[in-house]
This record gives C-alpha cells, sequence and structure tokens, in this order.
C-alpha cells in the first residue's frame, strides 16, 4: 500500500465496516511505517484491477499487531481473507515475530469464524473499546495466534 491507494482503501473500509477508520489513520499508518498491503484483482492481461482487500500490521518487539484487514464485500466468502491471513503470518514470521495480536467486536461474527478457524484464539477483552451506533460503546475481543 502506497499514499495512492488510500483513497481506494478508505473506500473499501467505508463500505464494508459500519464504524470504518477515517482517511487520515491509513495515511498516519503509512507514515508510520506500518506494514500496509493490497490485494487488487488481475485482468486477463495480469494488469493490477480493482482492489478487493488489504491489511495494515506493525511490529513491536516479537509481536505483530494486526490493525486493520478487510476484503470487499461482494468477494468475501472465496478465500480471500485466508489468503491475507496467510500473507499476515508470513510477513510476521520473516520479520521474527512470534506471536500476532488483533481486536475484533463481537458484532463482527463473520470475522470471528475466519480468525477462529485460522487458528486465533480469544484472550481477553477490551471494554467499550469501539464505538458503535447511537453514542454507544462496544467491546473488542482480544485475539492472539502463536506462530
Amino acid at each position: 500500500m502506497v499514499m495512492a491507494d488510500v483513497d481506494a482503501v478508505h473506500a473499501l473500509e467505508c463500505s464494508v465496516f459500519p464504524h470504518p477508520w477515517r482517511r487520515a489513520n491509513f495515511i498516519d499508518s503509512l507514515r508510520s511505517g506500518y506494514d500496509a498491503w493490497v490485494l487488487a484483482d488481475a485482468d486477463a492481461q495480469g494488469a493490477d484491477g480493482a482492489l478487493i482487500g488489504y491489511f495494515l500490521s506493525m511490529y513491536a518487539v516479537d509481536e505483530a499487531h494486526l490493525l486493520d484487514v478487510a476484503v470487499s464485500a461482494g468477494r468475501q466468502g472465496a478465500g480471500l481473507g485466508r489468503l491475507l491471513l496467510d500473507r499476515i503470518a508470513a510477513r510476521a514470521r520473516d520479520k521474527g515475530m512470534a506471536t500476532i495480536f488483533l481486536e475484533v467486536r463481537p458484532s463482527n461474527e463473520r470475522a470471528l469464524q475466519v480468525y477462529r478457524r485460522y487458528g486465533y484464539t480469544e484472550i481477553g477483552r477490551r471494554k467499550a473499546y469501539y464505538p458503535a451506533h447511537e453514542g454507544k460503546r462496544e467491546d473488542a475481543i482480544i485475539m492472539r495466534l502463536e506462530l
């Protein structure tokens, strides 16, 4: 992911999450040097086409933190989430990480199912972590994958 991708990434984010990151969050992440990748459809000639997914991770000591990952709504259920998780794990291993952490909303049942199938386990909760509808807050489930 590069700065030129931010508008498309933010548009995808807004299309799949009820409480998306702000555009500035992606810009700040890139400026901070976080590991950021996009997944694009390839056309018949093999050239990059439409954005269909992305992820952002950060690394500290021996832990990776998956900050954001998404697959476009029209392409969910086709194994692309697993493809991105494979790439995230490979990048973390290449950087010598021992674990990957993430937070996910309890209401994001589809993501929870994907993470659990992949091998992530719930290790805790952050109370009232996420903004929710009508000024309310939603907990975050903290998950970990041992590499």
